[in-house]
């Protein structure tokens, strides 16, 4: 079975916004690489400045092949997680903090069809 990725931010409710239109900046950016399943941006609702950045993999190697490639491009200056952009300089990170938890896909289901 599969194998997700949750990258855990901490974001100041000032950066927010900035976060979410970096992620919509690079829309696209993972949906064609091999092994990738899914995506999706979690927002916190109350009580918590921590959001989730889930994705879902084929395999750790799926993964790891996207990290060492476009993934690390997209992780590093620049990337979703930045800030304001000054001159010259790469942008400032969006998140103060930022924790990668692994999992391993034991039980799923969807909807029920018919």
């Amino acid at each position: 079975m599969s194998i997700v990725k949750i990258n855990v931010l901490t974001v100041p409710e000032e950066q927010r916004e900035t976060l979410e239109q970096r992620f919509a900046a690079r829309a696209g950016a993972v949906e064609s690489s091999d092994g990738f399943e899914w995506f999706e941006l979690l927002r916190p609702v109350e009580g918590t400045d921590t959001y989730l950045v889930y994705t879902r993999w084929r395999t750790e190697e799926d993964f790891q092949r996207w990290m060492a490639g476009r993934g690390q491009a997209a992780h590093g200056g620049g990337g979703a997680h930045g800030g304001e952009d000054a001159p010259g300089d790469r942008p400032k990170p969006a998140a103060t903090d930022a924790t990668l938890w692994s999992f391993e896909v034991v039980q799923q289901t969807g909807p029920r069809q018919g």
